[in-house]
């Protein structure tokens, strides 16, 4: 397999386990699974070449984690960013002082007056360093990395997640926890 063929079945991944199942005509489990074989036989039916080995190759190799097997490898999840309905079973927990998202500089007037929305998603998505919110931002456009007053947002009742892959969940993020870094 190819580097290009991992790089593009994990954007279909990220499509069907995380927004759009429905496009193979699979559905997620309350808790996000699905069975390995049905994603399979599905994917490969639409048109979608797939098989175990390549499904661990992603898993393994994804330098962000994005997807998880359960313990016996019979079913398969992305770990976070659903727009889809789905129960993720993490726990609320103390989060670090200070957490960081990573942004383009035409969203800033907008966050710093709104604060940071999940919009479709289930939570917002931060990281506990600023190369991984920077390597995020990236992503968007010219970056900017705010910085999150995690710690006194817990203290005023706001919940954090954490997911598998490390990466930092809340409902919402008003304007007066963030500072622009």
């Amino acid at each position: 397999m190819t580097q290009k063929q991992i790089v593009k079945t994990s954007k279909f991944l990220s499509l069907v386990l995380r927004h759009r199942p429905e496009v193979i005509g699979i559905n997620l489990e309350a808790h996000g699974w699905v069975d390995v074989n049905e994603l399979i036989d599905k994917s490969n039916a639409n048109g979608r070449e797939m098989n175990f080995e390549l499904l661990q190759a992603i898993v393994k190799n994804n330098n962000k984690k994005r997807f998880a097997f359960n313990e016996d490898l019979t079913k398969i999840r992305a770990s976070q960013g659903h727009s889809v309905e789905i129960e993720l079973g993490y726990l609320p927990c103390n989060p670090p002082n200070i957490l960081y998202h990573g942004t383009a500089t035409r969203f800033i007037d907008s966050i710093l007056k709104n604060g940071l929305i999940k919009g479709n998603r289930h939570h917002v998505h931060l990281s506990k360093d600023k190369e991984t919110a920077s390597n995020v931002g990236r992503r968007h456009g010219k970056l900017v990395i705010l910085e999150v007053d995690a710690k006194s947002m817990h203290e005023k009742g706001c919940h954090f997640y954490v997911s598998e892959n490390s990466v930092w969940l809340t409902e919402n993020v008003p304007s007066e926890y963030l500072k622009e870094v």
